[in-house]
């Protein structure tokens, strides 16, 4: 089965509502040369998604400044509604990406996260809500966004990505139960090896990975950057697609490019909201197989060129 040629339009009227941190990334050369960019991790999910063509709604906590003008035109000039709420935060989020001489970032933060009281939504539920990285661990914001996916669950398929960024999230005894709350209530699971890794130290990543989707997910996937990605069903089955080769400009933004084009294939393949969970829960390892092989396509593309800068629907 292939997903790389069928049109987003097997659930023509439905949406993506993404949560998390939007922000400007600082990106720091080997060479001393700086750059900006919007990024954030749930945004760059929502770039991926409204570039492959999706109807997707990002609530997120930005400035009326420069720098969320900056962030906003940015998302909205790929298909992104970024929704207004009641309150803003004083200043737009910044993270500053320091580059090595391989492309690989690390990362360090100035900003805080919240989640408005209300906000300008679509009163009809989206098909999917996906969530992760800081916005799920940052207080006061990351209680709330926890309660808001439990409550989506009624209406709609839930995704995660814990993308970790230790600079934040203290230790991996304090982040932990956090993520695993988060595990519990999401539907799929995106994660990287070394995100894995640096939350449980010593433990291979597939003991975690079957760990979680016995926890409730019914798709757990792991990354492993240039050699592809492996999924563990909550039924049990396991499965790996290697990546393409490929020249790396930078690593900013893959794995967000993945979890877009993870969303996108489930979408594609007619498995997404809560009506859909036991749809989901049965898929089969040919389906699987397809969704990640293209994710791993979108990731590689991602990876091909500087920042995080996913393809469009017409480049797959």
């Amino acid at each position: 089965m292939s997903l790389s040629d069928t049109p987003p339009a097997d659930q023509p009227d439905g949406r993506a509502l993404v949560v998390g941190e939007a922000l400007v990334d600082v990106v720091a050369r080997p060479d001393g040369t700086r750059a900006e960019h919007p990024g954030g991790s749930p945004a760059n999910v929502a770039l991926g998604l409204g570039r492959l063509g999706r109807r997707v709604d990002l609530l997120t906590w930005l400035a009326p400044d420069g720098a969320g003008d900056l962030v906003r035109a940015h998302l909205e000039a790929s298909g992104v509604r970024v929704l207004r709420g009641d309150r803003t935060p004083a200043t737009t989020p910044l993270a500053t990406a320091h580059l090595d001489a391989a492309g690989v970032a690390t990362y360090e933060f100035d900003l805080t996260w919240d989640l408005p009281d209300a906000w300008d939504e679509d009163g009809r539920p989206p098909l999917v809500v996906h969530t992760g990285s800081i916005a799920t661990v940052l207080e006061p914001g990351g209680a709330k966004v926890l309660r808001l996916v439990e409550q989506r669950r009624a209406t709609s398929t839930v995704t995660y990505d814990p993308n970790l960024r230790p600079a934040l999230m203290g230790s991996p005894e304090h982040a932990r139960p956090q993520v695993e709350a988060f595990v519990r209530a999401a539907d799929v699971v995106k994660v990287s090896d070394e995100d894995l890794a640096w939350l449980h130290p010593g433990v291979a990543p597939a003991e975690i990975a079957e760990t979680w989707a016995r926890s409730g997910p019914a798709l757990v996937v792991v990354t492993h950057g240039g050699e592809g990605a492996f999924a563990v069903t909550g039924a049990g089955a396991r499965l790996q697609v290697p990546a393409p080769a490929v020249t790396v400009a930078d690593t900013v933004g893959a794995g967000d490019s993945f979890m877009g084009g993870l969303v996108d294939g489930l979408w594609t393949a007619g498995l997404l909201g809560a009506d859909r969970r036991e749809a989901l829960a049965d898929v089969s390892a040919e389906v699987v197989e397809a969704v990640l092989a293209r994710c791993v396509r979108i990731a590689a593309i991602t990876v091909s060129r500087a920042g995080a800068n996913p393809p469009t629907a017409a480049e797959l």
